[in-house]
């Protein structure tokens, strides 16, 4: 298992997750979300290539229709 913190809250994940996976399993479909990693904005095209490890850091905001 690994820890991260995702919007500011420790999280337990199964080790080999990718980023995309962790969207997935949330039921957030990644082409509304823009993903901060440690601090770093992530092109939607790399979701699939990150995999999550120990200590790392994610924002993750869902955009909305509306004004």
């Amino acid at each position: 298992m690994v820890q991260v913190r995702i919007n500011g809250k420790e999280r337990e994940l199964p080790e080999a997750t990718s980023l995309l996976q962790l969207l997935q399993e949330r039921g957030i479909d990644p082409r509304v979300v823009v993903v901060e990693y440690n601090y770093e904005i992530v092109p939607r095209e790399r979701y699939g290539e990150i995999t999550l490890r120990d200590g790392d850091t994610l924002e993750i905001v869902q955009m909305t229709a509306g004004g």
